[in-house]
């Protein structure tokens, strides 16, 4: 037994209990990593070549190696919180121009619009259309602008329902909006302008003869057929000629269809509506068709199922939210949203080889290797992102308490042979 065994017992021992407690410091830590402590023992090289008798003469820190496994994830209040639910990194860029890495997923907004992280890195990525197509090159910083949703004008309206076949068909007079008599149902939609100005459009359907059984006989024969109906449209209210196209004084059907004998629509009943000056706001609609191919005309209650393409307002931000895959959205008080940026992640060959830098991130070194190309979240080796969600520290308290007595009793019984070292030479010096 020599001083230099235990000596080296000691180190190895007190470097281990570093370790553990800067686990145990960042247990807390959201994207850290925890490390374990690699022994390695040593011998003495022999003169005349290796002999299998040698005694060692100690231990020495291999390696401090971190462990790269999933942390828990813990849901948040924060939209630009993410968590990467798989492999994966980060890939952040820093205002001297490197770029380093990270599993910490919490980001913010700064004054130009930039997800950075708290250390001011910011988050890369790549731009998007609004189709989500690449609209930039990959790898640049994700810049998030406060622009507005622009308004879109009615276009292609699509009104889809069931007119009630037992309803009572009008064979005499004219509509009139105001008096519910002379109509059959009515149904309202909200549309939009050429400048995004709200419209009240108004669909009024009547019923002006009821279906016919088919009468091959008659001269001439008559073919069975559905119900036959009109639809009005009217603008904000306003039943005018300015409002309405009208004929002679008198409302105009926007068109007019007959149901086939079993209840549906013939194919390609679409009314085109070529210009409705303007209601009350002034605004005009123009160019607007009205697909009414899908309705239908059963013994049952009138509903409407479907009344879209009434365009809708300017919208302002309302705030972004990141999908499964990083697609950055951005969503309005119009209801509307788009695709404005994806967020790109990293990953390495060989982990072990990252060099920490602080602030849970990590540099690439020439034992990791260069960084694989950046990829979308759940593409390729990457995981999945989770949005609103951060990864918490991979550190198990219970087994770091635990290797924290190990580590401690191991540093005693060093510093013991170091003690019966020092009473085995006291005894040889007191021989006489």
């Amino acid at each position: 037994m020599g001083f230099q065994q235990g000596l080296s017992g000691l180190n190895t021992s007190s470097k281990s209990l570093e370790v553990i407690g800067n686990n145990v410091a960042n247990a807390n830590t959201y994207g850290f990593k925890n490390s374990r402590t690699e022994f390695a023992d040593m011998y003495a090289a022999s003169l005349g070549g290796a002999g299998n008798n040698g005694i060692g003469i100690g231990a020495r820190i291999g390696a401090v190696a971190q462990q790269f496994t999933q942390g828990n994830i813990t849901t948040t209040s924060n939209n630009l919180d993410l968590a990467i639910n798989g492999r994966g990194f980060f890939a952040l860029g820093t205002p001297q121009g490197e770029t380093v890495y990270s599993r910490n997923g919490q980001f913010k907004r700064d004054a130009n619009g930039y997800l950075i992280n708290n250390e001011k890195h910011q988050l890369l990525g790549q731009a998007l259309d609004a189709t989500g197509s690449p609209a930039g090159p990959a790898g640049s910083p994700i810049q998030l602008t406060n622009d507005a949703s622009p308004p879109q004008k009615a276009s292609a309206i699509t009104l889809t329902g069931n007119l009630d076949a037992r309803a009572t068909a009008f064979t005499s007079g004219s509509i009139d909006f105001a008096d519910s008599k002379t109509y059959s149902f009515v149904t309202s939609q909200t549309a939009y302008g050429d400048n995004g100005a709200p419209i009240a459009l108004n669909y009024y359907f009547r019923k002006v003869a009821d279906a016919v059984a088919a009468n091959p006989a008659a001269i001439p024969p008559v073919a069975a057929a559905g119900g036959q109906w009109e639809v009005y449209m009217s603008a904000d209210g306003n039943t005018n000629a300015a409002s309405v196209s009208m004929t002679a004084g008198a409302p105009a059907p926007i068109g007019t269809f007959t149901f086939n004998p079993d209840g549906s629509m013939p194919a390609g009943t679409v009314f085109n509506v070529a210009s409705i000056p303007g209601g009350n706001n002034g605004q005009p609609l123009t160019g607007v068709t009205v697909d009414m191919s899908k309705s239908t005309e059963y013994s049952g209650s009138y509903a409407v199922t479907d009344l879209t393409g009434g365009g809708y307002a300017q919208g302002n931000l309302s705030d972004f939210v990141i999908e499964a895959d990083g697609t950055v959205k951005a969503r309005y008080t119009n209801g509307q949203s788009k695709s404005v940026a994806r967020v790109q992640l990293a990953d390495f060959k060989n982990l072990q080889g990252l060099q920490p830098v602080g602030a849970n991130e990590w540099k690439s070194t020439n034992a990791s290797g260069d960084p694989l190309p950046l990829g979308a979240p759940g593409t390729g080796v990457y995981g999945l992102l989770q949005s609103g969600a951060l990864e918490e520290s991979n550190v198990d308290l219970t087994g770091e308490l635990v290797n924290m007595i190990v580590a401690q009793r191991a540093y005693q019984a060093n510093a013991q042979t170091i003690k019966t070292e020092d009473q085995v030479l006291q005894t040889l010096v007191n021989l006489r």
